[in-house]
């Protein structure tokens, strides 16, 4: 039989490899997405249990919300064809990605500015945020606050917009506003070159 302090030894190394196993079991099942690659100011990400500083070349993972800060911006890789930039005070959620394929992103607060790189093949992405959803298919495209509304522009490609009852297909140089939370797109129309300068200042670096 074991004394106390045999036992006591053979506990703390058994505890000791449960929480080996359990660490190299939370890296596996945490899927990277990708990396950033620009930052400034007030970058991070969160999950349930930590929240990581984001500077260049760190890598960011399925599941993962995101964020800047005030006066901040932040530009990921996700895959090896795709770059979302954040504006100030930006909320996202990388929900689900299948790399250079398309995914699943929850814009939950801000600005994001969208490029899947022409000729890198197909991409089939949704964009949900609490004023509608965007299907993209292969595009650039501007989605957050424009002119006191929620504006998606398309600079390159198309997209789909869908409210609550109504869906507006958009096009290259035109764009289309949700006016609150649970309203629909309107028609798509053509953005003027203040308005879209302005929606693609919220990302300068």
């Amino acid at each position: 039989m074991m004394n106390r302090s045999e036992r006591r030894t053979v506990l703390f190394g058994l505890a000791a490899v449960l929480a080996s196993r359990g660490s190299r079991s939370n890296a596996a099942a945490a899927l990277r997405a990708g990396e950033v690659e620009t930052s400034r100011g007030d970058c991070f990400a969160r999950t349930v249990s930590s929240r990581r500083v984001l500077a260049p070349d760190a890598d960011v993972f399925i599941g993962d919300s995101v964020g800047t800060g005030v006066d901040s911006s932040l530009g990921l890789r996700l895959g090896t064809a795709t770059k979302v930039q954040l504006g100030a005070e930006t909320q996202l959620r990388i929900d689900r990605f299948v790399v250079n394929a398309g995914g699943i992103l929850n814009l939950n607060h801000g600005a994001i500015l969208y490029d899947h790189e022409p000729g890198a093949g197909p991409d089939s992405l949704t964009v949900r945020s609490p004023f509608g959803l965007v299907a993209v298919r292969g595009t650039r495209f501007f989605a957050g606050p424009s002119n006191g509304v929620f504006g998606v522009f398309v600079e390159r490609g198309a997209v789909m917009v869908v409210g609550v009852n109504t869906a507006v297909n958009v096009a290259a140089g035109m764009g289309t506003n949700i006016a609150t939370p649970g309203a629909e797109p309107t028609p798509p129309s053509v953005w003027g070159a203040a308005r879209i300068a302005a929606a693609m200042a919220q990302f300068a670096r």
